[in-house]
């Protein structure tokens, strides 16, 4: 069996922490009954797709929720409803980034987009000192920069391709079954991180 010299990790649920209900709530006081059907609904159309891809500016999406719904709240209250998901990013996991990417080349990647990205980069400067997550991997990839989005092969294919690695060499780490599975399709050995569980316990069992 090869040996792993590779490590590709997910962000939300698996670096920082995530809670999409609170976001739902927050858009639900805005006035979007129901907002957890609807937010299933639009994830079938490409807005949410296209503004994770970089397709689309802040204000074409923040707009068109606006407009689709009739909303009357500025953007900066949809704004901070849309961002009310994301929470904090564990110093003893970042820590543990530190220590793997002593011994493996390690990435992140990440289906994200602008508005989160400022907002969890403001986090790490307050929290913890460091103005991005770059000091952690060897290479940062995130959707909106690359126009590409996880499930399709094409983005694991990108980070393969472009840094020369070997799937059988490389274990991706995701909290979403779909993700973990195109991933599996081109070799990569994958692990599906349970919501709850850390990154560590699961890397640990595979990793020499």
């Amino acid at each position: 069996m090869a040996t792993i010299k590779n490590i590709i990790f997910d962000l939300g649920g698996v670096v920082i922490n995530l809670d999409i209900p609170r976001t739902i709530s927050e858009f639900e006081k805005l006035g979007i009954a129901g907002f957890g059907n609807v937010f299933s609904q639009l994830a079938q159309t490409p807005l949410f797709d296209n503004f994770d891809r970089g397709l689309i500016s802040e204000d074409e999406f923040f707009n068109s929720i606006k407009t689709q719904f009739n909303l009357k709240q500025p953007i900066a209250e949809l704004e901070r409803a849309w961002n009310a998901m994301l929470l904090d990013f564990p110093g003893h996991r970042l820590e543990q980034l530190r220590a793997y990417k002593q011994r493996y080349n390690t990435f992140l990647l990440s289906n994200t987009n602008t508005a989160h990205i400022r907002v969890f980069e403001k986090d790490l400067s307050d929290t913890h000192s460091v103005a991005n997550l770059e000091p952690f991997f060897h290479k940062v990839y995130y959707s909106c920069a690359i126009g590409l989005r996880k499930p399709d092969p094409e983005i694991f294919e990108f980070v393969l391709r472009g840094n020369g690695l070997k799937p059988e060499e490389t274990v991706f780490i995701d909290d979403t079954l779909m993700h973990v599975e195109a991933a599996r399709t081109l070799g990569i050995k994958v692990l599906h991180l349970p919501k709850g569980e850390e990154f560590k316990g699961l890397l640990d069992t595979i990793l020499d």
